[in-house]
């Protein structure tokens, strides 16, 4: 079960799930609005390495807006923290944002229940686009679990701002790999 709107505000509410700051105009049938964050961070290497940390470069993104361009990936967050012990959060991008050529969270749409946090965001332009700070990316929408639930402890809980790639935290040394 998917919840509406109007359960999303109750919850919100009543502390069922978090979103900070709400603004109950960002409540739309049966999701929640979210907004880009100020920074971006892009990867400065070539080839990215699945074993090791990757650097970064971070974007501010200013008052005139950042230009996307097609051929890299940008890691955004939303200014909103959101999480819930009770619900499980997939985000989409907006159908709006889509029509511009924006891909947003393509291939990791689903939150974990007890997660709490802004959420990094994965954005691929297909041309050039220039976006804003606050502008309105994505929505939240809130599905109901069953069953027992072990609420995510992992390396992204509490994130503040873009989060690069932890995905090595997850890997035995390279050495104990086997060939």
């Amino acid at each position: 079960m998917i919840l509406t709107g109007p359960e999303i505000t109750m919850a919100a509410a009543d502390g069922r799930l978090r979103i900070t700051p709400f603004d109950e105009a960002q409540v739309n049938p049966n999701s929640y609005n979210v907004r880009l964050g100020p920074t971006l961070l892009t990867y400065t290497t070539p080839v990215l390495d699945a074993h090791r940390p990757n650097p970064t470069h971070r974007i501010d993104i200013g008052t005139d807006g950042y230009i996307l361009r097609p051929g890299q990936l940008y890691l955004g967050h939303t200014i909103e923290e959101v999480g819930s012990d009770t619900f499980v959060p997939l985000l989409f991008g907006r159908s709006s944002v889509g029509r511009l050529g924006l891909f947003v969270e393509i291939t990791a749409p689903i939150g974990d229940i007890g997660f709490h946090g802004q959420w990094t965001l994965m954005l691929s332009p297909i041309r050039p686009l220039r976006v804003y700070a606050g502008m309105k990316v994505g929505q939240i929408m809130f599905f109901v679990a069953v069953g027992p639930v072990t609420p995510y402890s992992g390396k992204y809980q509490t994130a503040t701002g873009p989060q690069s790639s932890a995905y090595w935290q997850d890997l035995a040394p390279l050495e104990a790999v086997a060939p």
